[in-house]
């Protein structure tokens, strides 16, 4: 059970951030450039992406990296156009579904495994380094169709940022596809923080320790605590960086 007083700071903080709103269109460029670079280098970094924010940056700019693989570039081209998917549903207002699901998996993974963007595995997976065990191929569309109605009906009972993270754990939980899924999962993270007003967070690929822990103890355990925690640790820290750039700005 999460304690609901957890979220009192970051309550205020977003009242705080919508006072100051609409923000100023150089205010905007510059957070969504500089958290657009942290949050696509970061998440492929966790999965084992070797190039560096400097080079991710040349590489959203659109040069290539010598010495560096194709996917690696192809990782952070997809990243980026995920993002921007993002911003279209968002803008659009179009409801939460696994054809979106879909769709930003397979922006996330075209080019590297064609034939698994977008599609489900029909092939047993584990999570390197974790204890828990995604379901059977057999069972991926009653888990998703489970995910998509507890979404619908219970998860809107839960504060935003408790709800967005809990997105994350359903879904990697599930793991439906062969390929991507953490990248995939904090993108949906992040689409359910946007939905709602909040600023996109960015997991650190420097915490990614403490991360995949708080995530094996979620699905092992059904505590979710701690990923909640660092969750909200997260937004509180992305809140008080736009506010205090916005409060600049004055």
């Amino acid at each position: 059970m999460i304690e609901k007083n957890i979220f009192d700071a970051i309550n205020q903080k977003k009242l705080k951030l919508d006072e100051l709103r609409p923000l100023s269109e150089e205010t905007v460029k510059s957070l969504r450039e500089s958290v657009l670079l942290e949050w696509t280098y970061n998440s492929n970094a966790i999965e084992g992406n070797i190039l560096t924010l400097l080079e991710t940056k040349v590489v959203l700019e659109g040069i290539t990296v010598g010495g560096k693989s194709l996917r690696e570039h192809l990782e952070v081209v997809n990243h980026k156009e995920a993002i921007l998917y993002l911003e279209d549903i968002i803008r659009n207002k179009e409801p939460f579904s696994e054809w979106q699901i879909k769709n930003i998996h397979h922006l996330v993974l075209k080019g590297i495994n064609d034939k698994y963007a977008g599609n489900y595995r029909d092939q047993q997976v584990m999570i390197s380094g974790a204890q828990h065990l995604p379901p059977a191929p057999f069972l991926l569309k009653e888990k998703m169709n489970e995910f998509i109605e507890w979404y619908s009906t219970k998860a809107q009972e839960l504060h935003p940022v408790e709800r967005a993270a809990m997105v994350h754990i359903i879904f990697v939980g599930i793991h439906p596809f062969v390929d991507v899924n953490g990248r995939t999962s904090r993108l949906l993270l992040n689409l359910e923080l946007m939905k709602n007003g909040y600023p996109p967070i960015v997991i650190k690929n420097a915490n990614r320790l403490e991360y995949y822990s708080a995530l094996d103890k979620a699905h092992t355990t059904g505590e979710n605590f701690d990923f909640v925690s660092l969750v909200v640790k997260e937004t509180n820290d992305m809140l008080d960086r736009y506010i205090s750039l916005c409060n600049n700005n004055f």
